[in-house]
């Protein structure tokens, strides 16, 4: 079976390539940069070329501006959105009008599209929230639509917070947890939730396999918890005091708009399909990951 991946080289893309490279898959990179061998695509020039790749099974696209990288400036939130919806939309558009069609479009998408729901509990079935990245979300999602009324089986990954020592939120919290200097954020009731990348993979594996796995996915543990749990359970496993708070204005007038958004809401979601298709999560607790992560 032939994956092609954009994104390949972000956090995600690069444990993806190895890990599915490991499981017998043939993986192309979709690459921004023109290369002499093509796969190859620019958003910008509504260009994609796949060279010699002319028969893809499986698309995973993960591609799209990175959200916490800087304040979100007016120019900053237009590159999150139409990074994200001019190119879902041109890859969407390319592989349905291929004569050989891909099975199976699986796209990144995020949480984000609850928005700030306090202790509700969310799944799959919840509707769309209010905020920048619930309306980013929902026309994400909707350019999915031009694969899926082509015959693609279609699935939106809403992903949460995704853990892993090496990459991603975790390891930026890792210097300041070690010098004893983390601490709840705001009032720390706002709920995370969060998976850790080796399920991440294997959700994504497992949805190749399942055929009858469709629409939006809540990548996500069964167990979601407060800033103030995931707080004190990641300072207990370092042997480290978390002492330090940060005020929700402090926050505020240091990131603006993407404090709101991804470190003040509160967004308690459950990974309701994943479960009922029988998906076995290898690290349902925080504590179980944290004492592997950091044994």
């Amino acid at each position: 079976m032939n994956i092609l991946i954009s994104g390949a080289s972000g956090f995600i893309g690069r444990h993806l390539s190895n890990f599915l490279s490991g499981q017998g898959y043939k993986v192309f990179s979709l690459q921004r940069k023109e290369p002499s061998n093509p796969p190859y695509w620019n958003i910008d020039k509504n260009v994609v070329d796949l060279g010699k790749c002319n028969q893809i099974d499986v698309v995973i696209h993960l591609a799209g501006e990175n959200i916490a990288s800087g304040r979100w400036t007016k120019k900053k939130k237009e590159k999150i959105e139409s990074s994200r919806i001019k190119g879902t939309k041109l890859l969407c558009e390319y592989v349905s009008s291929l004569k050989n069609k891909p099975k199976l479009l699986i796209s990144a998408s995020a949480i984000g599209f609850y928005g700030d729901r306090g202790e509700e509990t969310l799944t799959e079935d919840s509707p769309k929230g209010t905020g920048f990245l619930a309306d980013v979300c929902k026309k994400w999602e909707k350019e999915t639509r031009i694969a899926l009324n082509s015959g693609i089986r279609v699935v939106n990954m809403r992903f949460g917070m995704v853990l892993s020592p090496y990459c991603g939120a975790l390891k930026k919290m890792l210097i300041p947890f070690r010098l004893g200097l983390g601490g709840v954020i705001g009032t720390g009731k706002q709920y995370i939730s969060w998976i850790s990348i080796e399920d991440v993979l294997g959700a994504i594996y497992h949805i190749i396999k399942d055929e009858n796995m469709i629409g939006p996915i809540n990548f996500v543990s069964p167990n979601p918890v407060t800033n103030r749990y995931f707080t004190k359970t990641l300072a207990q496993i370092l042997h480290r005091p978390a002492l330090i708070p940060l005020p929700s204005l402090m926050v505020q007038v240091l990131l603006g708009e993407m404090a709101n958004e991804l470190l003040l809401s509160s967004t308690k979601v459950i990974p309701k399909k994943l479960i009922y298709s029988g998906y076995s999560f290898r690290y349902s607790s925080l504590e179980s990951t944290f004492k592997t992560y950091f044994k």
